[in-house]
């Protein structure tokens, strides 16, 4: 699991700065989902060592223009590109009709298939390996936060162990593998759970924006690997944060620390804060860090490697 940023700024595009998207890579699948497709995210492929064609899901948290400006371009170039095999998004009221709009006024014909899916609270995507869910955030629009969670896998298989108990190779391995309760020729019951480490716990990454400081986030990150959290505005421009339903750098931080997340990851910078300023983004870095040390401020092309946990063999 590989999170790359396409686009960390807030509203509007700045030199060195696109609007919000993230890909996040599954490479073991082929997959790549995106979350938030801001003006120019195409672009932003084309300069990365990302694959549109691997794009299988696109997850939008509200309809603001710097979230979602990029969507009707990105569908349409996958389509005369034709290496695409199906799109599936999810999001909010108003998605699925933006997108017809965009493509009847455009005469824009997509030509494979996509569906738009209607979030509501709870899970809104599952498959063998992974669930995702979502949670309302606070923001002058409907908006969520998505939580990506990989399913648990089973621990290492002793094979050692397992043959010096006279266990034959074959498809009793793969039903062991899984810890279930296989019965031998001889009638011997065996426990596949004997023959594994502990099971190893699945990557969980959240994304947060746009919001001002909400419990609502703070659950969706319990125990995350990694939250991608707005860090919109220092801490001394609190007041236009609550105006605009935005976050600070410190209300990030809270959210991380409440949340017991491992990493802190901020992004959709306001340009205000560009060099030349008074204030630096490395200011607000420095807010975040006094609250969650482990915090990181995300630049465009940034790419981070949730780490795996390390697997365990059965004694």
């Amino acid at each position: 699991m590989q999170i790359t940023f396409l686009g960390t700024s807030s509203g509007v595009p700045t030199r060195s700065r696109n609007v919000s998207s993230i890909a996040l890579r599954l490479p073991q699948r082929a997959e790549l989902w995106l979350f938030d497709c801001g003006e120019g995210t195409q672009h932003q492929f084309l300069r990365s060592d990302l694959k549109v064609s691997q794009i299988s899901r696109i997850f939008v948290t509200h309809m603001h223009g710097d979230h979602v400006f990029g969507l009707a371009g990105l569908l349409a170039s996958c389509g005369l590109a034709g290496n695409v095999k199906r799109i599936d998004l999810y999001g909010p009221p108003g998605l699925e009709d933006y997108l017809q709009a965009c493509c009847r006024y455009s005469q824009t014909h997509i030509s494979y298939p996509f569906a738009v899916h209607q979030v509501r609270p709870g899970v809104v995507y599952e498959d063998d390996e992974y669930i995702v869910s979502c949670q309302p955030l606070k923001h002058r629009v409907t908006a969520f936060g998505y939580r990506v969670t990989e399913k648990d896998k089973p621990g290492r298989f002793n094979v050692d162990k397992a043959k010096a108990l006279g266990i034959p190779p074959g498809p009793i391995y793969a039903k062991l593998k899984q810890g279930a309760v296989v019965t031998l020729p001889d009638g011997q019951k065996i426990n596949g759970s004997q023959f594994c480490g502990q099971p190893i716990p699945g990557r969980k990454f959240v994304y947060c924006t746009d919001t001002v400081f909400c419990d609502s986030a703070v659950e969706l990150a319990k125990g995350a690997d990694v939250l991608v959290h707005e860090a919109t505005f220092a801490h001394q421009d609190a007041e236009l944060a609550f105006q605009r339903l935005h976050s600070t750098s410190t209300m990030a931080a809270q959210v991380a620390l409440m949340g017991g997340v491992k990493k802190l990851i901020m992004t959709h910078f306001s340009p205000r804060y560009a060099p030349g300023n008074p204030i630096l983004l490395d200011d607000l870095l420095t807010e975040a860090r006094a609250i969650f040390p482990n915090t990181d401020l995300a630049y465009d092309f940034f790419s981070y490697e949730i780490p795996k946990v390390e697997e365990t063999v059965a004694a």
